[in-house]
């Protein structure tokens, strides 16, 4: 199915539009579920991958728990690619949808498939970075006047954070980047995502960036100019995003070091941090 941008980006990204469902093909303890794909297969493209799936009822309804860890193997074109991934559980908070981050490293382009323990495979494509506009890891961000307290740049609410605006809207990206810090950039839209990805995802890095302090800079960006969520704000173009939310690691050289897509949790976020400052 073809999906519009608007659709690309409701509902938490790669959560809801992008989630690709897939039915179970039996097994005692895995009987009845289904993977949820929480990862967009639109930005892949070879090297290290991260793969985040969760589990579903047959229905579709999202599994909050599960097993502490799950086994996967990495196929191509029905030959072994990887023969044993294991990922451990990450949770979002309390009564939130589990999740597990499958990591591996792909050197080709192809169409590839995540087969986790006894269920149906996910299927994956990973593109040439040619093919891929929006910026990779390994290359360097571009600068953007994002909204901040004293200029809102035509985004109202700038910030949709429930409990009010986040404290990530002080500078600009474009001033992050010229300052000679590292530089943490999330775009995401908490306001209209609160439990999903989004909400949580921002609170991780807010938490982060108390805890590094002056020792980087971080920026977030909304996703929608209007509070009805019917207008995408000028960051979306400028990254040319297809999804949220996205978090982007970059280094004091303005390269980026680690990005985080779609779903993460504090631990995550903390261990992407650590690689730039």
């Amino acid at each position: 199915m073809n999906f519009t941008r608007r659709q690309l980006l409701v509902g938490g990204g790669a959560t809801g539009a992008l989630a690709t469902v897939l039915a179970a093909c039996g097994g005692s303890a895995m009987k009845g579920r289904v993977v949820v794909q929480r990862f967009p297969d639109t930005i892949l493209v070879p090297g290290n991958v991260r793969l985040p799936i969760s589990l579903a009822e047959a229905n579709g309804t999202l599994l909050s728990g599960g097993p502490a860890s799950l086994n996967a193997t990495l196929l191509d074109q029905n030959s072994v690619v990887v023969a044993t991934l294991t990922a451990t559980r990450r949770d979002l908070g309390k009564a939130t949808t589990s999740f597990w981050v499958f990591r591996t490293d792909i050197a080709a382009p192809g169409i590839y498939e995540l087969v986790v323990e006894n269920l149906e495979p996910a299927a994956l494509q990973v593109l040439q970075p040619n093919q891929v506009a929006m910026p990779k890891i390994g290359t360097t961000l571009p600068g953007f006047d994002t909204p901040t307290v004293d200029n809102h740049r035509g985004v109202e609410p700038y910030c949709s954070r429930v409990d009010g605006p986040c404290p990530l809207h002080d500078v600009t990206l474009t001033q992050a980047l010229a300052s000679g810090l590292p530089v943490v950039y999330i775009v995401g839209t908490p306001g209209h995502c609160q439990t999903a990805s989004c909400g949580p995802g921002l609170e991780f890095v807010v938490a982060a960036a108390r805890r590094v302090g002056p020792k980087a800079v971080f920026v977030h960006a909304d996703v929608y100019a209007d509070d009805a969520a019917t207008i995408l704000a000028p960051a979306v173009d400028a990254l040319q995003l297809t999804y949220e939310p996205v978090v982007f690691f970059v280094d004091k050289t303005g390269t980026i070091v680690e990005r985080l897509d779609a779903v993460w949790d504090q631990a995550e976020v903390d261990a992407a941090v650590s690689l730039i400052v």
